[in-house]
């Protein structure tokens, strides 16, 4: 039987092997599912690795801050793939990707209005309805300010929840990221998020552009992750106690050696924190 999560890898096909041999206890791994919704080697990779170890599906394309509502054929192909591998968790993000039939390479921000909140609360249910799952929704990145907000952020996630029963994705990266950028205080946004609704949090690298003045952190995830977002991470674990971490990286994706370790640092504080509590 297998134990509670601990902390997870972005899984990457290079390192199946390495990912089934490895027995770290609670180690689990997290997929983007538009990648296995198609033929070739990949679906049968996802199998093997669902029979091994835990699995999640964090999704980057259902667009639930659009206006419109999701895909129906993305989320019938995800519903499939949700029956298939039984995902210990399944998230996405509080951006949106598509509008009119196009889709866009990113996580777009919007304001935080009463008619976004009520697009998104439907847009959520009509996911969980279909995927007969509970959606864990990630707090997005920000690279500049956006007006027209009638919720601050962490205000509209805990609506968010209230009214659809979701779970939240704690991004603690994108905290840092966004605090950075915006100039406002990263611990104060962790005071006031919504902690109970936290089913996982994430950590990643991220990078500097400094074309601007003042430096640009984007969440590019092409690097381990930075010391202050450790401590950030310490920081969120004692407000809001032990909960699955996982190890993002997506860009200049190292050994699996070199992803395992930062994994085994995120269990070791997750350790102690489940050993203070």
């Amino acid at each position: 039987m297998r134990g509670p999560l601990a902390a997870g890898i972005g899984f990457k096909p290079q390192h199946i092997d390495d990912a089934l041999r490895c027995t770290s206890p609670g180690l689990w791994f997290e997929v983007h599912p538009e990648n296995y919704f198609g033929g070739g080697p990949l679906p049968a990779m996802l199998d093997a690795l669902a029979e091994r170890h835990p699995v999640s599906l964090h999704g980057v394309s259902l667009s639930l801050a659009s206006a419109a509502p999701p895909d129906a054929n993305h989320l019938r192909r995800l519903r499939r793939l949700v029956d298939r591998v039984n995902p210990v968790l399944v998230s996405e993000h509080l951006a949106w990707s598509s509008w009119g039939g196009a889709y866009l390479p990113d996580l777009l921000p919007f304001p935080r209005t009463h008619e976004a909140l009520a697009h998104v609360v439907e847009n959520v249910q009509r996911s969980q309805d279909v995927l007969g799952r509970a959606l864990s929704l990630e707090n997005p990145s920000h690279y500049l300010p956006v007006d027209g907000h009638d919720w601050s952020e962490t205000d509209f996630l805990a609506e968010l929840v209230r009214r659809t029963g979701c779970g939240l994705l704690l991004d603690i990266n994108n905290v840092y990221v966004s605090a950075h950028n915006l100039a406002v205080d990263a611990r104060a946004y962790l005071a006031a998020f919504p902690l109970r609704a936290v089913t996982e949090i994430h950590l990643a690298g991220h990078a500097v552009d400094d074309g601007l003045e003042g430096g640009l952190l984007v969440d590019s995830h092409d690097s381990p992750v930075a010391e202050p977002v450790w401590e950030l991470y310490r920081h969120a674990l004692a407000l809001a106690g032990a909960c699955p971490t996982l190890i993002e990286r997506d860009g200049h994706v190292p050994a699996f050696d070199e992803l395992h370790a930062e994994c085994r640092r995120a269990a070791t504080l997750l350790g102690e924190r489940r050993m203070a509590a």
